[in-house]
């Protein structure tokens, strides 16, 4: 029988369908159709394939070659079919066994001469690779990254002729041992110490270096124990940007799903492996990027920038100079966790659970109220207009971030070697931030950004006093529904850094004290 079916994997957002590959060689004149809905470098890859072969000294069926990539309905695109293909073409003309290659699954690309090459998107194919409980066949520039899913059994080949004669029986193809990769190369799967230290590695400078800015500090930490958004809003040169790439340095270390989760969006958008990939990302893009930038987008779909920072931060500088329908975007993925992109061929669900970390200024000029202001009230509330209502009420935090005092900043140019910085290190707010952390995930499993309106009920119930307290901050904040419960997040999360079984009231003064720019604005 001339039929050969080699398992393979496709991509689809971070999902990795099964992909059959059928061969069926057949008498009649020599050709090559390929069948179930190829893209362009899928049907390029039969040049590849016939190269790859008469260069690996096997020989090419002169006969009619049908080539199905099952299921028919799926998309194919790119070249990580080209292995999977040679070794059905191979096998269906019986210069390799057929018996055993429901085993593996193939995913790679052929150069001409047969070597193996990498290709995007191996992480979710490695992990729906395990769950089928199969063996993986891939390039050798792929194996680092597939070895991140513990417990999978990796064959590295450089060549066709590898894994030929790993089917032959005759030089068996040897399992991938991470023991191999240096420390410095890759992550520490079993060890503690590249987990603790993944963030404050990525981020050297620490938060205590930044001068005075102690409201802003707190305000950073609270939105790091209860992942909630926040927004600096003060003039030029007060330190908005340098407290904002402190973030990372005090977030806790990404558990294995969730850092999983975040290699596999790097592996499909072809970032390649993150080191290391207990830290989490930072992404800061410029005030000109676009919307599909931001969400994602292209003919076939791949994650933009908020799914880029799953799991971490993403920091938007001077948020009024990037367009209003830009911004606009940002509205659904911050309720909801992820975005759906819709193209005509293919729609596409990508995570976008990030932390939106914010900064502007009071006015276009940035001097607003000083001397040097020249703006008229119509060019700062166009300026203003920029962020729309619904947008800023998504912003759990609104920190106005005043300039240091002088003699703070002339004592940081004293001829005298400077003294250690003072204040608490990276690593004892991240403990503490982390300690906070553990109480929400025991109380309610999530972090306290993402609880619910009833859940807020049991976990926040509001005493006689509270009730008042809140009652009166709703008519002079015109604080609307969703930013009531905001407020009630926060006051949660100063709790739970406090180590506080309830909040109290102080607990809400302050969470309402971090509405500075919504009030500012409602008022102008």
């Amino acid at each position: 029988m001339s039929l050969a079916v080699v398992n393979t994997r496709a991509k689809l957002g971070i999902n990795a369908p099964l992909v059959s590959v059928e061969v069926h060689l057949s008498n009649g004149l020599p050709s090559f159709h390929m069948v179930g809905l190829p893209k362009t470098a899928v049907k390029e890859s039969k040049d590849r394939v016939r190269s790859a072969i008469l260069n690996s000294q096997f020989d090419f069926p002169a006969r009619r070659i049908t080539v199905n990539l099952a299921p028919a309905e799926l998309p194919k695109e790119g070249s990580r079919f080209d292995l999977a293909i040679a070794v059905a073409i191979l096998a269906a003309s019986g210069q390799v066994p057929r018996d055993h290659l429901d085993r593996y699954e193939f995913i790679g690309e052929l150069a001409l001469s047969g070597d193996t090459r990498a290709v995007d998107a191996v992480l979710p194919a490695a992990l729906s690779c395990l769950h089928q409980g199969k063996q993986l066949i891939i390039s050798c520039q792929n194996a680092e990254e597939a070895s991140l899913v513990e417990g999978l059994e990796i064959l590295p080949c450089t060549h066709l002729l590898d894994i030929s004669g790993h089917l032959l029986l005759q030089t068996p193809l040897q399992f991938w041992n991470s023991s191999n990769v240096t420390d410095t190369d890759s992550p520490d799967h079993a060890g503690s110490n590249a987990r603790e230290n993944a963030s404050t590695n990525t981020n050297k400078s620490q938060l205590n270096q930044v001068i005075g800015q102690h409201h802003a500090k707190r305000a950073l930490e609270i939105s790091a124990s209860g992942g909630h958004n926040l927004l600096f809003y003060g003039p030029p040169g007060t330190g908005k940007t340098m407290l904002a790439s402190r973030l990372p340095g005090i977030l806790p270390p990404l558990n294995n799903q969730q850092a999983l989760e975040v290699a596999s969006i790097y592996s499909v958008a072809g970032k390649g492996l993150r080191q290391p990939i207990w830290a989490r990302p930072f992404r800061a893009p410029h005030h000109t990027a676009s919307s599909a930038a931001l969400v994602g987008g292209g003919s076939s779909p791949r994650p933009g920038e908020i799914s880029l920072a799953h799991q971490g931060v993403l920091f938007l500088d001077e948020l009024p100079e990037f367009s209003r329908s830009v911004l606009e975007v940002l509205r659904e993925p911050m309720e909801s966790g992820e975005i759906n992109i819709s193209r005509v061929a293919a729609q596409v669900c990508y995570p976008a659970n990030f932390q939106l970390i914010a900064a502007m200024n009071p006015c276009p000029c940035g001097y607003l109220g000083g001397t040097r202001c020249r703006c008229t009230p119509d060019q700062i509330n166009r300026y203003r207009s920029k962020i729309s209502g619904p947008l800023l009420d998504r912003i759990d935090l609104q920190v106005q971030v005043t300039p240091i005092e002088n003699n703070q900043l002339l004592n940081q140019q004293q001829l005298n070697p400077a003294p250690p910085p003072k204040g608490e290190s990276d690593r004892q707010i991240q403990q503490r931030i982390c300690v906070a952390r553990q109480l929400q995930l025991k109380r309610q499993g999530k972090t306290n950004s993402q609880l619910s309106g009833e859940e807020l009920k049991s976990i926040c119930p509001l005493s006689s006093e509270q009730r008042n307290l809140m009652d009166h901050a709703i008519t002079r904040f015109g604080l609307s529904t969703r930013g009531f419960y905001r407020v009630l997040r926060v006051a949660r999360s100063i709790a739970d850094l406090a180590g506080r079984e309830q909040v109290i009231s102080e607990d809400y003064q302050e969470a309402l004290s971090y509405r500075i720019v919504s009030e500012h604005q409602s008022t102008n």
